[in-house]
């Protein structure tokens, strides 16, 4: 059947992120920790299905509370399909984007672009390093390498980035191929993004562990053992760094 052509392409897709990419999970992990450790919170941005990343990684029933989703309506459909593939090669927008965000040096930062050659992607990798952020990228090292960029540099987010990721998915993204025709579907950046993304989380709240820090976890809401009250007490650490929490700052300033 069709369909199984494609879970098996998750599939070995996620068994090669497995085989291929743990030392640079690892990394990643040990960078969100430091950041963390120190203070600091974990910024995610992407442009167009990238940006879906950054809201999995945020108010994640079982991910870490200290993070910061870079969202930008232009970038998220709101203002049109085409129109966002328009400002996702805007050069200069990351800037006008980063300029809403409150951003520290010692935070840690992910950038999720699978092509890797749009202006945006990189210019927000880029200034996220010059203020001082340890730069994460997520990315097609296949699809990347295939592709002239598309930034003034003549950079890929790659070449930017203090740890890169390879989600291991072919150019394009597209996995598999209709029987008796020229047609692909079955696109993986998001399958194999967002296990990227929570791996990296899970490795940096056993780091904390193994340094005696208690990791900002969030229990999920739809448990009769997780009260509102819970919540708002785990969030309300991060309020004033995080733009859609609607919980009031500790007053203690407790992290």
């Amino acid at each position: 059947m069709a369909f199984e052509a494609y879970l098996a392409a998750a599939h070995g897709a996620l068994d090669r992120v497995a085989r291929e990419q743990g030392d640079s999970i690892r990394r990643a992990g040990a960078a969100v920790a430091d950041a963390l450790a120190s203070g600091g919170i974990l910024h995610i941005f992407g442009a167009g299905h990238s940006h879906l990343l950054a809201e999995e990684g945020f108010y994640r029933a079982g991910g870490l509370a200290a993070i910061n989703p870079i969202l930008d309506r232009r970038l998220m459909f709101f203002d049109g399909a085409l129109a966002s593939t328009r400002a996702e090669r805007e050069p200069g927008y990351a800037a006008e984007i980063l300029e809403r965000e409150d951003v520290r040096r010692g935070d840690a930062g992910i950038v999720v672009s699978n092509s890797g050659r749009n202006a945006v992607p990189l210019e927000m990798a880029m200034a996220l390093h010059a203020r001082g952020v340890s730069v994460i990228a997520i990315t097609s090292l296949e699809h990347s390498r295939a592709m002239a960029s598309r930034h003034s540099s003549g950079r890929k987010l790659y070449e930017i980035a203090d740890v890169v990721i390879d989600t291991s998915i072919p150019a394009g993204d597209a996995a598999v191929a209709l029987p008796g025709t020229s047609i692909r579907m079955g696109p993986l950046s998001t399958v194999v993004g967002a296990t990227i993304i929570h791996s990296v989380c899970i490795e940096a709240a056993a780091r904390l562990l193994d340094r005696g820090v208690a990791p900002p976890v969030l229990a999920s809401a739809n448990l009769d053992t997780t009260s509102q009250a819970d919540l708002e007490r785990t969030l309300a650490v991060y309020a004033d760094r995080v733009r859609y929490l609607d919980v009031p700052r500790n007053d203690r300033g407790e992290r």
